[in-house]
């Protein structure tokens, strides 16, 4: 039993470690251009600020460094 205990301390400690680590930058205040020309194209990305933009182009414009094709649920 106290082998168990151990074994599941020794997965879950890394797990909740790595969980922790929020280093990630989601959006780069250095990038945004607010007076990007990007077309008007609906083809929806979410941002891994949770927010959906129009296309990639609007995503870029606002400083998302990445996002997902299709609007966030």
């Amino acid at each position: 039993m106290k082998s168990i205990k151990i074994i599941i301390f020794l997965i879950l400690v890394p797990l909740f470690l790595n969980s922790c680590n929020k280093d990630i930058i989601c959006i780069d205040e250095n990038k945004i251009e607010e007076a990007k020309a990007c077309t008007k194209e609906y083809r929806p990305v979410c941002g891994c600020n949770n927010i959906t933009y129009s296309n990639p182009c609007v995503a870029e414009g606002a400083g998302v460094m990445s996002w997902e094709e299709g609007e966030c649920n």
